[in-house]
């Protein structure tokens, strides 16, 4: 199936496929062709686009104009698998589902999304673990269908509307705030309590520092997953911003101690392809349903 400009199915397959897998190698196993007639699909494609479409790292991402064929290839794709769902029966063919979302919802809120995707018949979920300032960068990119971002301004092509508020409240033990003597009469000493990080993008901690006027203690510990992030916090590694789902009783019982009265709330927004997907919006009703029931009203 080859369209005037000369790419043809087969080339744009093999471009989602380098990157859903990384590498050359792993795409052709995928595609279940050699490395050589891989190689040959994506410069065809290269050579009836004039340009670059891949850069060659590990892993490979896309160029600029190598976004826009992967957008085509995603949206192809997801057309031609739901046609042939309807032609065929549901379940006929294994329809990839790339979503981008942050560790803190995947870890609270989103959980009855996981569960109904479940239930889907011939669908595979492509989850993207992403830090919502920067998952509307992987719709940018042409990687992923949908995502849960913080970013309010609609990416090009895609619908967006906004899903509620996760609220984040400042934590620590009551162990490590004896141990710094962080907590006074006067207030908190943020300077005397190491700092915890999830990762070298999250910059919640910093934000409210900054807010308060206040300056970081050291060291500043890097745990990249929401569940051993509130772990750490609990085994008085550092003080954080945990999640209020993610607290349960700790803070009743005095497992943990509120750093004040500030908290944070990130506003989040769903966005996706503006696409005629019988899919995306089974997945956007879902989403919606679980968002109204446990984030904060916009």
């Amino acid at each position: 199936m080859s369209d005037t400009r000369g790419w043809d199915r087969a080339q744009l397959e093999a471009l989602a496929a380098a990157v859903d897998h990384e590498t050359f190698d792993a795409a052709a196993r995928a595609l279940h062709i050699t490395p050589s007639a891989f190689s040959q699909r994506i410069r065809a494609l290269e050579r009836s686009v004039g340009q670059l479409v891949l850069r060659r790292t590990k892993p490979c991402r896309t160029t600029p104009a190598g976004a826009e064929l992967l957008r085509l290839a995603r949206q192809l794709a997801l057309l031609e698998d739901e046609t042939a769902a309807r032609l065929d029966g549901p379940g006929t063919v294994t329809t990839q589902l790339p979503l981008a979302i942050n560790a803190d919802s995947v870890g609270s809120w989103f959980a009855p999304v996981l569960a109904e995707i479940g239930t889907w018949p011939g669908v595979a979920l492509r989850l993207r673990i992403e830090d919502q300032d920067h998952s509307a960068d992987l719709l940018r990119s042409g990687e992923t269908l949908a995502a849960v971002t913080s970013d309010p301004q609609p990416v090009q092509g895609c619908s967006i509307e906004p899903l509620g508020a996760m609220r984040y409240l400042p934590v620590a033990t009551p162990e490590l705030i004896e141990r710094t003597g962080a907590v006074t009469s006067r207030g908190t000493i943020w300077s005397r309590l190491p700092l915890i990080r999830f990762n070298a993008k999250d910059d919640l901690q910093h934000g409210l520092l900054r807010r308060l006027g206040a300056e970081p203690g050291t060291p500043v510990h890097l745990v990249p997953s929401s569940a051993d992030f509130a772990v750490a916090v609990r085994a008085g590694l550092g003080w954080g911003l945990v999640p209020e789902h993610q607290l349960g009783g700790d803070l009743k019982s005095g497992r943990l101690l509120r750093l004040g009265r500030r908290h944070v709330d990130i506003a989040l927004h769903w966005q996706r392809w503006r696409l005629a997907s019988d899919l995306l919006d089974r997945l956007t009703t879902a989403v919606r349903s679980a968002a109204r029931a446990h984030l904060r009203t916009p």
